[in-house]
């Protein structure tokens, strides 16, 4: 029995207009992120962003704890935006939406951070914030982050810091400052 769709030139010519928008679909998506390498618990990656290139590390916790029966993707970032002339930018992704106006607290070692919240976000509140946190990240060895859901569910989530400084380099190096 023939194969009807491989000699008719209709159907070659619709697989060639679909190959074509494929194509364009693909040429407007920006460019994901790179892997650079991973580094004990920690992963770098490059992207770029129009002309721009952006760098971050990121990890996910080795353990996680509260009383709640379905949570979303969590990590922390710390990304470097040379053209912005922005660098060490922490940000913790919940998997839940924080509750309104509470804080998240970052703890390494014995040193202690408060974070604001927006939405299932959570940031230090300046560059100086930013840089303490991730000196801090680069001497310790445990991170223990501990947020308050919107439901009121408390969480408590253990990150190794293990790979965190080789992670950093590589994206110094990757987006040096402008």
């Amino acid at each position: 029995m023939k194969n009807i769709f491989q000699k008719s030139p209709i159907v070659g010519i619709f697989q060639g207009g679909i190959a074509a928008v494929f194509l364009l679909v693909m040429m407007m998506q920006p460019l994901e992120a790179q892997l650079i390498n991973n580094f004990g618990a920690w992963s770098a990656f490059v992207k770029s962003e129009g002309s721009n290139k952006v760098c971050y590390i990121g990890s996910t916790p080795n353990k996680q704890r509260g009383k709640y029966k379905k949570r979303g993707e969590t990590y922390v970032l710390v990304t470097h935006r040379p053209a912005e002339k922005t660098r060490n930018v922490v940000s913790i992704k919940a998997g839940y939406v924080y509750k309104n106006g509470s804080d998240v607290t970052v703890n390494i070692g014995s040193q202690r951070f408060s974070l604001f919240t927006d939405k299932d976000f959570a940031w230090a509140r300046d560059k100086a914030g930013d840089n303490k946190l991730v000196a801090a990240m680069r001497a310790g060895s445990l991170m223990i982050i501990t947020g308050i859901s919107g439901r009121g569910t408390k969480t408590t989530d253990t990150y190794s810091l293990s790979g965190f400084t080789a992670a950093l380099n590589a994206i110094n190096k990757a987006c040096p400052s402008k």
